[in-house]
C-alpha cells in the first residue's frame, strides 16, 4: 500500500500515537493508518488492480486448504510490532492460524506468533513495502513475508527472519512459479505472470 508520514498535532496534552491513528482512520474512511518504528503512515484506498491482484492471490491459498480448521487466509488484520510500544501493521494479506481470535494485544491487533505469512501488494509509495516493512516482519519473526511489487513487475519472497530484515530473499519474474516453503501449513507455488497481470493497471 502507498504511505505517507503524518505528524500528530501538538497541544497541551498530546495525543498518543495510536489515539492519533485512530482518529485519523476516522477521519479517513478507507485509508489504511499503521505506526512503524514510532511513524504513523496513512495509505489510500487501493485501486482495483490492488484489489485484483489479491483475489487472484487467495485462490491458491483457498485451494491449498489454507482457510479451514489449522489455518485461515485474511485480508486486513492488524499485526502487532514488536519494535516499538504502539507500533501495529494491517498487511493486505495474512496466513493466521486458526485460533488467532485467542491471541489479541491491542488495538484490534494480534501477536505475530499467530501469522505464518504476510503479504504486501504495492501501490505508489512502494519502498515501505520493500524497506520499512521488512525490517518489521522480520523483527517479528514473520517466517514468510511475500511482496507483490506492481512497479516492477515481480514477487519478492523472504524467509528466514533476522533482526534486520530476512536471511533469505528470492524475486520472481513473470514465467517464473514463487515456491512458498511448506511451513505456511500447504505447498504450493504462485503464478507469478497471473498476479502481475491481475495488478497491472488497466486501460
Amino acid at each position: 500500500m502507498s504511505a505517507a508520514a503524518v505528524e500528530h498535532p501538538g497541544d497541551d496534552e498530546p495525543e498518543t500515537l495510536l489515539e492519533t491513528a485512530n482518529r485519523l482512520m476516522e477521519q479517513l474512511p478507507g485509508h489504511r493508518v499503521e505506526i512503524i518504528g514510532g511513524v504513523i503512515t496513512v495509505a489510500p484506498p487501493p485501486d482495483g488492480p490492488h484489489a485484483d491482484a489479491l483475489t487472484t492471490l487467495m485462490v491458491p491459498f483457498l485451494a491449498a486448504g489454507l482457510h479451514g480448521e489449522e489455518s485461515r487466509v485474511l485480508q486486513g488484520i492488524g499485526l502487532w510490532l514488536p519494535s516499538g510500544p504502539e507500533d501495529y501493521v494491517i498487511p493486505d494479506l495474512a496466513i493466521v492460524d486458526a485460533d488467532y481470535g485467542e491471541h489479541p494485544i491491542e488495538n484490534n491487533s494480534y501477536d505475530p506468533a499467530c501469522f505464518r505469512l504476510v503479504l504486501e501488494v504495492t501501490s505508489g509509495n512502494y519502498q515501505n513495502d520493500l524497506r520499512n516493512k521488512v525490517v518489521a516482519y522480520a523483527q517479528a519473526k514473520i517466517p514468510v513475508y511475500v511482496i507483490v511489487d506492481r512497479k516492477h513487475g515481480r514477487v519478492h519472497v523472504m524467509t528466514e527472519p533476522l533482526p534486520g530484515g530476512y536471511d533469505r530473499h528470492e524475486v520472481y519474474a513473470p514465467g517464473q512459479e514463487a515456491p512458498l516453503p511448506a511451513s505456511i501449513g500447504a505447498e504450493l507455488s504462485l503464478d507469478v505472470d497471473g498476479i502481475v497481470r491481475a495488478g497491472s493497471p488497466k486501460r
